[in-house]
């Protein structure tokens, strides 16, 4: 299959494994440039290496932020000002009953979940605009 995606660049947020990963190695694999999103450096590192040895001419990077914190958040932005592609799949949750789920907890769950992908959309969402091209996808659970 070929989508054309060679020479865009795309952003997946919670792409050091699962969904998002997969989603990264895919868009790898059509061509596409592609910066993963984790927490932490080492889960980078590690998708990072698994991805390079799947794709070995791929261009792929990855930067750690924790959407929780809008400084790492605004770190990102700043290393990545230029997106064509924005994946917005972060997602946390609490494994715990419903009801044992405080107000405080589903403030952070939505801070994180929705308003990240919401604060990153409405930064790239202008150049998209303006070069005529741009995809953002949205992915969510009733988990994440």
């Amino acid at each position: 299959m070929d989508l054309k995606l060679t020479g865009k660049t795309a952003l997946v947020t919670g792409s050091t494994a699962g969904i998002g990963f997969g989603i990264a190695r895919r868009l790898l694999q059509e061509g596409a440039s592609v910066v993963i999103n984790g927490r932490t450096k080492k889960r980078i590192n590690s998708a990072l290496d698994q991805l390079r040895q799947a794709i070995p001419d791929c261009t792929v990077q990855g930067c750690a932020a924790d959407f929780a914190d809008a400084a790492a958040v605004q770190h990102l932005l700043d290393d990545h000002d230029s997106i064509d592609i924005l994946i917005n799949n972060v997602g946390i949750f609490a494994p715990k009953p419903f009801a044992e789920i405080t107000d405080e907890e589903w403030l952070h769950f939505f801070e994180v979940n929705v308003l990240s992908g919401v604060r990153l959309s409405r930064h790239y969402l202008p150049q998209m605009l303006k070069q005529n091209w741009g995809r953002i996808i949205f992915i969510s659970s009733e988990s994440g």
